[in-house]
């Protein structure tokens, strides 16, 4: 039986530099997966072709995701089969409210799947439950998608929004970066509050600490100069904390 995220041999160019250089990865459903590396290891690029971003060139490689060949897939129906991905510098989106913006987005994925949409009280108690777990106000929600927030409230909203969605695949890239101590513990807990059987999470990050002490994952992997070239449980971010990444060079 196949993985619900299948990943073999994937070679990825940003115009005319080859970033991933055979890359394979599984995920199954319900694990927490942690990808690490240094700077320019194709981190980022990994998340950004798994949601489809055509500013990167898949040269070879197969991705399969819940039993289907992902690659020929838009980007708009790639979220509306439950991918999700947390940017590093969320984008504003000005005349929308957020509470707005994501009535839209929800009932869009429920059409996709063959649901009703939700009536104005059942969204509003849906939108209530997630908002005060993550500490997001009323006024934030009456605000334009990321208008006149900080780095760490656009970052909170980014978990919001995938708390609000529901995806199956959550694919977070550097969700602590630019958060205080507080706000990083807030999306940490919807994170963990989010663990299911069914629903799994691809996490980017350079915060050791924070990886292993509130996300816990299942796997780390590290990434180094496009090709992962280490597996290991969480106790691995303990490992790389002490010695750093240069130990794993040998292995490429």
């Amino acid at each position: 039986m196949s993985a619900f995220l299948e990943i073999k041999d994937l070679y990825v160019n940003a115009g005319e530099k080859e970033i991933l250089k055979g890359l394979s990865l599984s995920i199954n459903r319900g694990e927490i997966h942690v990808v690490v590396g240094p700077n320019g290891a194709g981190k980022s690029t990994l998340s950004n072709v798994l949601c489809g971003n055509e500013l990167y060139k898949v040269i070879s490689g197969n991705i399969d995701f819940n039993g289907e060949n992902l690659l020929p897939i838009s980007v708009e129906d790639r979220a509306r089969r439950g991918i999700f991905l947390s940017f590093q510098s969320p984008v504003e989106i000005s005349g929308i409210s957020m509470s707005t913006f994501m009535k839209y987005a929800l009932n869009s994925h429920r059409k996709f799947k063959g649901l009703e949409p939700l009536d104005a009280i059942s969204f509003a108690k849906h939108l209530k439950i997630r908002a005060k777990a993550l500490g997001i106000s009323d006024e934030m929600l009456k605000r334009p998608v990321n208008v006149n927030c900080s780095g760490g409230e656009k970052k909170r909203l980014e978990i919001f929004q995938m708390a609000v969605l529901e995806p199956e695949l959550c694919i977070l890239d550097e969700m602590d970066s630019g958060m205080d101590v507080d706000a990083v513990k807030i999306a940490s807990n919807g994170v963990n509050i989010m663990k299911d059987s069914k629903r799994s999470f691809l996490i980017i990050s350079h915060n050791n600490d924070f990886l292993y002490e509130q996300i816990k994952p299942d796997y780390v992997h590290v990434l180094v100069n496009g090709k992962i070239v280490k597996t290991g449980s969480k106790d691995l971010l303990l490992d790389i904390k002490k010695s750093g990444f240069s130990q794993f060079q040998k292995e490429i």
